[in-house]
């Protein structure tokens, strides 16, 4: 029973220790605010708009009453907000991470839903 508790003991302090190493991580969080600059399309609802980020990433983007997204559909905006639903979109963007690192050749660009909270048209067509 000792050895049982000892091991079990042993096994957390090493979970313990990997966490803290991960988290010295100095890249950037998947759960931080986000400002993005790219073109927006159409969503699939008629409150909801894709956002085609100039670094390849996508996100969906929600209508809200003050920022009035849909009427930007086919400009080029810069939006500002975060990431919904943090613990499963850095769960998702970690496999897909891992995925990559063991050499699948599926891409990797970023995809998830964003609350935004500011947004600025940049133009009023894409590029």
């Amino acid at each position: 029973m000792k050895r049982i508790l000892l091991c079990f003991v042993f096994s957390a302090l090493a979970v313990s220790w990997a966490m803290a190493q991960g988290s010295d991580d100095t890249s950037k969080s998947k759960s931080e605010v986000r400002t993005l600059t790219g073109c927006l399309s159409k969503g699939d609802s008629a409150d909801e708009v894709l956002l085609t980020a100039d670094d390849g990433s996508t996100w969906e983007i929600h209508n809200n009453s003050q920022l009035q997204v849909t009427d930007h559909v086919g400009h080029q905006v810069t939006v500002t907000g975060t990431v919904s639903n943090k613990t499963a979109h850095n769960l998702k963007e970690d496999a897909k991470d891992a995925a990559a690192d063991t050499g699948m050749k599926k891409d990797n660009t970023e995809h998830g839903h964003l609350k935004a909270t500011n947004l600025k048209m940049v133009s009023t067509s894409c590029k």
